[in-house]
């Protein structure tokens, strides 16, 4: 299904420079220090920053002009918005991004009546090779700095505010379900996770459990997770419950089996409190029959544990090139029941974004 290896180094390129949401709060400090001003001023800054979504020096009035010119190099442009589109009445808003050195990569932030949703990337490109999604099959470029994730995240916020999505709404939920493999770019992603969620002037202040960490199967990385001591969910995108297609479908399975990774989300699981989220990609006559939904059921509650698991099903999204599409509705429908019927939770996933490719496996970060 795919002639694409697997990376999971990211080729070397040159870092974007270094911003403030780089640093945590004695770093910022120490950077403030170098720039010749006091240590408040850190503090001053990263106020307006990650509690008022600023990142334009010359609007932070409490700062003298000297004092603003001087902390400038610390909020360098990491990412510009290139190409915004929108649909779902204009609930969904997705993204291009262009990075320091012409990189692109994509997020999406979606209105919910109860809820405001950024998805965000966490590598340009992907290195993971899944045949059935455009990201993986356009390979990877490089991995995205802890502040160009943040900055995503920080200019979602301010644009819900504002009133993007329709009316203005605050930025509830984070999910690492854009571009890439978030744990293959682990010490970037932890560390805008902790931006994310610290309070305010340390972070943007949003609830850890409003963070969703999604993952193909890394099992040494889903255990360092775990230790992190951050109760945020973890996604693991499973997509069949059987290493034989697996090793096709998701080609890290090819070094760690569904097993190996099942038990990984029971012990992050065990450790975090938090119920693990089971992704689950319906695609007509590859992974919707019958035996693998009892099969899915089955692993699932003797694996991880009824309670501790939730699958959410994704009606296939279509992508260029590919003669894969969607599991009609009635199979949908048996392949939820069957799951249900082994005592596990499992819905179906509202999509959204399907007519701007912003979908659940679309992004590309094409000009299109």
């Amino acid at each position: 299904m795919t002639s694409l290896p697997l990376v999971f180094d990211a080729p070397k390129r040159a870092l974007p420079p270094r911003h403030l949401a780089d640093l945590d709060p004695a770093d910022r400090r120490a950077a403030v220090a170098e720039l010749g001003l006091p240590g408040f001023r850190a503090d001053q800054v990263a106020r307006h920053y990650f509690g008022r979504f600023t990142a334009d020096v010359d609007a932070m009035t409490d700062l003298s002009p000297a004092a603003r010119e001087a902390l400038r190099p610390l909020l360098p442009a990491l990412v510009t918005p290139v190409l915004e589109q929108s649909c779902d009445d204009g609930t969904t808003r997705k993204t291009l991004w262009k990075g320091h050195d012409g990189t692109r990569a994509e997020s999406v932030l979606m209105g919910y009546p109860d809820r405001a949703t950024v998805c965000v990337s966490s590598q340009a490109g992907c290195g993971m090779a899944c045949p059935f999604c455009a990201t993986g099959q356009g390979g990877l470029e490089r991995n995205m700095s802890t502040g160009e994730i943040v900055e995503q995240v920080r200019q979602a916020a301010a644009a819900a505010r504002d009133g993007a999505l329709g009316t203005p709404a605050r930025l509830s939920n984070v999910v690492f379900m854009g571009m890439g493999e978030p744990l293959a770019n682990y010490k970037r992603v932890v560390a805008a996770v902790r931006r994310i969620t610290s309070p305010a002037p340390d972070g943007l202040g949003i609830s850890a459990r409003g963070v969703t960490v999604s993952t193909v199967g890394l099992v040494p990385a889903i255990d360092k997770l775990a230790a992190e001591g951050l109760p945020v969910t973890l996604a693991v995108s499973l997509h069949t419950p059987d290493d034989e297609l697996r090793d096709t479908l998701v080609p890290v399975n090819n070094r760690w089996k569904v097993d190996e990774v099942l038990d990984a989300a029971r012990r992050y699981a065990m450790t975090t409190g938090r119920r693990v989220s089971i992704e689950y990609a319906l695609i007509r006559d590859v992974n919707d029959h019958p035996w693998r939904a009892d099969l899915l059921g089955k692993k699932l509650a003797q694996r991880i544990g009824k309670h501790r698991v939730h699958v959410n099903l994704i009606p296939l999204n279509p992508t260029p090139g590919s003669e894969w599409d969607a599991s009609p509705r009635r199979v949908q429908d048996e392949f939820v029941r069957r799951v249900e019927a082994a005592g596990v939770a499992c819905t179906v996933r509202d999509t959204r974004g399907r007519e701007i490719a912003a979908a659940c496996g679309q992004l590309a970060a094409s000009q299109g």
